[in-house]
């Protein structure tokens, strides 16, 4: 079974400037929601901390305010990793859970990847999940958007890391707009969790503690329905899971700059087979694929039976950061499937279903 984590969750949302972010954030640092959070916000982030909001405030090179509500907020003017050591060091007992806030066109990869790069971030705070709100009336405009070779599509980028999508303002939009969009994002992401609002009114308990990263809750993210406006079930399981084995593989390569043109070629592909994978074969073909596709390989998922094994397999990756660990055992009359996801840039479905199912022991 997998270990208990009980590092500090951390949240990232993100989305375009006018997507909900300040209503979802003003509703964090001013409701009394019982909830001790922490948040980080970006230098150009549109709240504005109102004077008889804050109870207190704390000097240091980085401003830490006290709020009335019991929820910290601090601006990260340079160096996000110093700012969460910061927090950590200093104010460790006054907070459950960090927020952090990025700007409209940030890509949310490097923040990811800091979760898993930096020790100073890694020993006390895990990755909780990645929360991107939508805005319904102008995403057409920003997905769309054409840009130049080397210089990514932001709008795309953001939908694509996402655990938790926020499809907001739907009521300044036509129904038949609204699941146009929703369509055109479950092309790009399969994996999430979507919901619709309007005014940026969402329940915390879904953007908090969601366990987008937690590998005891990886069979929901690859099983084949995508899910829309479900998740509230998932908050049953308060888990507060798990420290594994994380891989950081540096190949050189620069994640960030594609050629994205007016299709971006962003998609999900989503494979399932029945049968046992010899271990070695599906290590060698994980390992091939981010050495040589890790720029493209945005996020992936699976749950593996593998041979030999009396528990379920399960791991996941973003681009060249993989982790993995047995988890549950196999219930006696269980079927014993296979099941990966991936989100990546020119995915070729039928290449990546032959070569995962090249991995099955042959009967």
């Amino acid at each position: 079974m997998i270990p208990p984590d009980n590092r500090i969750p951390a949240t990232i949302i993100t989305g375009f400037l006018g997507s909900g972010k300040t209503t979802l954030l003003n509703q964090i640092l001013t409701a009394h929601h019982g909830k001790r959070i922490a948040v980080i916000e970006n230098e150009f982030g549109e709240v504005d901390i109102d004077g008889s909001l804050v109870a207190a405030q704390t000097a240091g090179a980085e401003d830490i305010m006290m709020l009335n509500n019991g929820c910290l907020c601090c601006t990260v003017r340079g160096d996000l990793v110093r700012m969460i050591g910061e927090l950590v060091n200093k104010k460790k007992d006054k907070f459950d859970h960090i927020v952090i806030e990025t700007t409209g066109l940030a890509n949310p990869a490097p923040i990811i990847q800091t979760f898993y790069a930096e020790d100073v971030v890694f020993n006390d705070v895990k990755l909780d999940g990645v929360v991107t709100l939508v805005d319904a009336k102008h995403a057409k405009l920003h997905l769309d958007e054409v840009k130049p070779k080397g210089i990514v599509n932001e709008a795309v980028q953001q939908i694509a890391y996402a655990d938790r999508i926020i499809v907001n303002k739907i009521d300044l939009v036509n129904e038949p707009e609204v699941s146009s969009l929703v369509e055109r994002i479950r092309g790009i992401n399969r994996m999430a969790s979507l919901k619709r609002a309007e005014y940026g009114k969402v329940d915390l308990d879904y953007v908090l503690g969601i366990g987008g990263f937690d590998l005891e809750r990886i069979e929901s993210a690859v099983s084949e329905e995508s899910h829309e406006d479900h998740a509230e079930h998932e908050h049953e399981h308060d888990h507060d899971h798990h420290h594994h084995d994380h891989h950081h593989h540096d190949h050189g390569h620069d994640h960030h700059g594609h050629d994205h043109t007016h299709d971006p070629g962003v998609s999900s592909v989503s494979i399932v087979c029945e049968g046992e994978m010899d271990l070695e074969k599906a290590d060698m073909f994980l390992g091939n694929l981010l050495l040589e596709r890790s720029d493209d390989i945005y996020r992936m998922k699976g749950l593996l039976s593998v041979s030999g094994m009396p528990q379920r397999f399960v791991f996941q990756g973003v681009h060249d950061i993989f982790q993995g660990s047995p988890e549950r055992m196999w219930e006696p009359n269980e079927v014993r499937i296979n099941k990966i996801v991936f989100i990546g840039r020119n995915l070729n479905r039928e290449e990546l279903e032959k070569g995962f199912k090249d991995c099955l022991l042959k009967k």
